[in-house]
């Protein structure tokens, strides 16, 4: 059975269950309470309310077709095509107030995304790509040639990416540091122009699903460290499972940083 691409009708649908879910997650903001799950990590009942809002709504929009999330079922469906969901990535900046967080839903099919909408709920921002088609922020196109005039210097890492400072000690990092807190837009910001490089160390399918197609889409070369998340088969169980990645605005800055990629897995 070959998956057809989302027709007008679910992609409008869509964009309405996105409109719910980051209104409700801005209602919240500043007034919720965290709890911390068995991995250490935070959640609150926002994140809950959020998953199980899309989780069915993609249920009505796209019947058939599985979902896997963070706060939900973590193994590949064995539909040919499923969602991929993170209701909402940054819950640590959520929890303590700091403005910046993401919806993540991105439509794969054959282990490839296809479909990938980006919601930054404070910024009232979403991107979306689609595959062989591009990639839009709020309705207007965004371009290759947009992202590289923003000339940015900076470079994303995240929290345990920072590590790789102490593994090359006498070598000064080629960028200045930014650390947002969030996966998915750590990868985003490449694509955006916004920076020049962005190294994930411990990324999950959900975290990095939908920003994989808006840098694709972009032309931003990316380098899997370890797994390639291409790779993925139904029924693996992926919540433990890390793809490591460094994206970036070009091959000449993918090259400049590999070697700091290969200090991330202590090569």
């Amino acid at each position: 059975m070959v998956a057809s691409p989302l027709t007008a009708q679910q992609l409008n649908g869509v964009h309405q269950l996105l409109d719910l879910v980051a209104e409700r997650q801005r209602q919240d903001f500043g007034h919720i309470v965290s709890d911390v799950k068995p991995d250490g990590t935070l959640i609150t009942a926002c994140d809950r309310w959020s998953d199980a809002t899309i989780v069915a709504g993609l249920a009505s929009l796209a019947p058939g077709e599985g979902v896997l999330s963070e706060e939900g079922v973590k193994s590949v469906p064995e539909s040919p095509a499923y969602w991929v969901v993170d209701p909402l990535d940054g819950t640590t900046n959520f929890a303590a107030g700091i403005p910046y967080w993401a919806i993540s839903v991105a439509r794969c099919v054959d282990g490839q995304p296809m479909e990938a909408f980006l919601e930054v709920p404070s910024l009232r921002q979403r991107i979306v790509a689609i595959r062989g088609k591009g990639a839009w922020r709020n309705g207007k196109r965004l371009t290759a040639q947009t992202r590289l005039a923003a000339d940015s210097a900076c470079v994303s890492l995240c929290s345990r990416a920072i590590r790789v400072l102490q593994h090359r000690p006498d070598h000064p990092f080629p960028g200045k540091i930014r650390l947002l807190g969030v996966a998915s837009l750590n990868l985003l910001s490449v694509a955006m122009g916004q920076t020049v490089a962005a190294l994930e160390a411990t990324p999950k399918i959900w975290d990095l699903a939908a920003a994989w197609l808006v840098l694709t889409e972009l032309e931003c070369p990316l380098r899997w460290l370890a797994a390639n998340p291409g790779d993925l088969r139904p029924g693996m169980d992926l919540a433990e499972a890390d793809f490591p990645v460094l994206a970036a605005a070009s091959s000449q800055q993918l090259e400049r940083l590999m070697p700091w990629g290969e200090a991330l897995l202590g090569r």
